[in-house]
């Protein structure tokens, strides 16, 4: 769509205002499209004040502005704002579409064949013939929705525990602003998911290090590093962790809560990837918190699609109390419309297939990615994650993993250097590499061909 727009803004370029564009017709004849994508490029051009549409007769090339303004000066904003900055760019990269051409190694999503499109769209459906559908939700969230979740996370969580919430990022904001003030130290893995670490330092938190490694979090680390800091909170993905992939051992689960309790500290569990599962995950900690110890994020989002940004977040005590005022004071509510949808999809008989379905196209995806790594690259060490969506992989010594992932990207393959998931010093250079944004397991050995090439072409160039 983006590049029939391009031709048509430039056809428009070269007429006069007025003139008629080829009917859509000619357009998708000319251009071998569908008509809906002729339907959209031209909404686009519409949108942007390029052409204009006039229902019966065609489109037409808009008015033209006489003259260009002059760019404002912005200056005094520096003054304004003070030396305060929010780092949107880690998180910006992840979310970006790679270039035509280049094969995905990188990505927090489903690739769109292994995502529920036409069941969401179903669910959808069903949900906008609902009469109250646009009407403003329970603050809470929708009942049904919230029992869900609690029978979904299990133990004694109960529907009055749960808070529907806007996606995952958003639990993380509002459950990291609820905790702590601006200032406070904040335990994190390390690595660990840069969208925590970027909303942590926007909310004014310093992120402090705890080393993982094959069995996650280390306990005893974590205990040292809330004695040195005085910390409240530890923020933590125990379960398929981003980006290493660990599941957190069982016998370490009872420790970090130990650990956590004798601070007085919460934990924040983001149990991002619950339904991503290769192998059965554990249950998650707040099904073995008995005192409120644990904050829960629930997302479904990885399982379904990216717009579908509906998660919950579980807490008891005063603590649910601070987070759902913290929600209405900024968010209000998550639109009833989305609620609906993930209602209606997840009481779905399709529902269960849906996650066999996933779970085995990951497994399938998995093995494809480490075969062709072990072919092409031997000398990386490589996680065997049992979920999730990512491994991650140790690169040899003295290589610069940013410096890679650029060459990997000239080179026609998308990875992530590890050097942004580590809130301080990396332990060494490595790369997350996904398994789940990729089109076929064709294309993910094609995509570790052109990153041994680019290793290849590193390495060479540093000797």
């Amino acid at each position: 769509m983006a590049a029939l727009a391009d031709a048509l803004r430039a056809e428009a370029r070269r007429l006069r205002p007025g003139d008629r564009l080829p009917s859509s017709r000619a357009l998708v004849e000319r251009h071998k499209v569908s008509p809906v994508t002729v339907a959209r490029a031209l909404a686009l051009l519409a949108a942007e004040g390029v052409v204009v549409t006039r229902p019966g007769s065609g489109t037409y090339v808009a008015e033209r502005p006489a003259k260009a303004p002059e760019p404002a000066d912005y200056g005094w904003q520096a003054v304004a704002l003070g030396d305060r900055a929010i780092e949107a760019g880690g998180v910006a990269w992840l979310l970006q579409a790679p270039p035509e051409g280049v094969v995905p190694l990188s990505g927090g999503y489903l690739h769109p064949t292994l995502q529920p499109v036409r069941a969401i769209a179903a669910a959808a459906a069903r949900a906008a013939r609902r009469p109250d559908a646009w009407e403003a939700p329970p603050l809470g969230g929708l009942p049904q929705l919230r029992a869900w979740f609690a029978r979904a996370v299990g133990g004694d969580v109960a529907p009055g525990d749960v808070l529907i919430t806007a996606g995952g990022q958003q639990s993380i904001a509002t459950v990291l602003r609820a905790l702590l003030p601006p200032g406070a130290p904040l335990l994190v893995e390390s690595p660990t998911y840069v969208g925590a670490t970027a909303v942590a330092r926007a909310s004014g938190l310093h992120p402090v290090p705890v080393p993982v490694d094959a069995d996650g979090l280390r306990p005893d680390l974590l205990a040292e590093a809330f004695a040195m800091t005085g910390a409240r909170a530890l923020y933590c993905q125990p379960t398929f962790h981003n980006p290493t992939g660990a599941v957190l051992a069982a016998e370490r689960r009872a420790q970090v809560l130990a650990v956590a309790r004798a601070a007085g500290a919460f934990v924040v569990e983001d149990d991002f990837a619950r339904h991503l599962g290769i192998e059965p995950g554990p249950p998650p900690l707040v099904a073995q918190d008995a005192d409120g110890r644990v904050v829960h994020i629930a997302s479904l989002t990885k399982a379904t699609a990216p717009s579908l940004r509906v998660s919950a977040v579980i807490a008891r005590g005063p603590v649910a109390e601070r987070i759902r005022a913290t929600q209405v004071v900024e968010h209000f509510f998550p639109a009833r419309p989305l609620q609906e949808t993930l209602l209606e999809l997840v009481s779905s008989p399709g529902w269960p297939r849906h996650l066999r379905a996933v779970r085995a196209a990951l497994k399938s995806r998995r093995d494809a990615l480490l075969a062709a790594l072990a072919r092409d690259l031997p000398d990386l060490r490589v996680t065997r994650p049992s979920g999730g969506m990512h491994l991650w992989a140790r690169l040899p010594d003295g290589v610069n993993d940013v410096g890679l992932a650029d060459a990997a990207l000239r080179g026609g393959v998308l990875v992530s250097a590890g050097r942004p998931f580590f809130p301080a010093e990396p332990s060494g250079p490595s790369l997350r590499l996904s398994y789940a944004s990729a089109a076929s397991e064709t294309e993910l050995a094609e995509g570790v061909r052109r990153l041994a090439a680019a290793l290849d072409a590193v390495l060479g160039a540093a000797s």
